[in-house]
């Protein structure tokens, strides 16, 4: 059996990632191909709790040095219980954010150790990398506007400052700029349906280059 393959989307606040992860999701299965959607940090029962600790906000504070942890912790578990077991069985992941997201918002935004974050993910996940990154870039001031008129209540890491969002833009773009092969750069500014295509235009070529279907 084939080994499955690993998409991630990532992003800042209000780029619009759940509703292109729900277009590809669609577009692979299209193809015939099993697909699992999921995100991070969460996608199990218990990586969900971990996920509760690190954004509802409480009394009690978290420093960004443990904050990472709890990520990377949430990000074993859901490792172990869904992404290598779906892979293995020849499933297609679509997750919402993965080390990526870490690096950007607690490494560049946060400001903790490029270091430590690196060796953190080489415990964890080792050479498991995604396979596509798909980046919906979007400037910050249009991805806080879109985000807060939700109106749902912001979480610790939503409530954070414009400057902490630029970074966290900022470092996004220089991680896609090193690592071209793997990242595909889409305009979130474009309309909605505009945006879905691209993705699910990016994510199909990777597949047709790689000859993945199932017939």
């Amino acid at each position: 059996m084939k080994r499955g393959r690993f998409i991630t989307v990532e992003g800042i606040e209000g780029a619009g990632k759940s509703s292109i992860m729900a277009a590809i999701v669609e577009s692979l299965e299209h193809r015939g191909l099993t697909v699992c959607a999921t995100r991070e940090p969460g996608g199990t029962a218990l990586a969900e709790r971990v996920r509760a600790i690190v954004l509802e906000p409480g009394a009690e504070t978290i420093s960004s040095t443990t904050e990472t942890l709890l990520m990377f912790a949430g990000r074993g578990i859901h490792l172990d219980n869904r992404v290598r077991p779906a892979l293995a069985a020849g499933s297609w992941i679509v997750c919402d954010r993965f080390t990526d997201a870490t690096r950007a918002y607690q490494g560049a935004g946060r400001g903790v150790s490029s270091d430590f974050i690196e060796s953190l993910a080489r415990a964890v996940h080792g050479d498991l990398v995604p396979d596509v990154t798909l980046l919906v870039d979007v400037p910050v001031g249009l991805g806080l506007t879109r985000a807060r008129s939700r109106g749902n209540a912001a979480d610790r890491i939503e409530a954070e400052t414009v400057a902490f969002f630029e970074r966290v833009r900022a470092h996004y773009l220089s991680l896609a700029a090193n690592e071209p092969r793997r990242f595909r750069v889409i305009d979130g500014m474009q309309p909605l349906e505009q945006v879905r295509l691209a993705a699910c235009r990016a994510v199909l070529d990777y597949v047709d280059a790689q000859g993945n279907t199932a017939s």
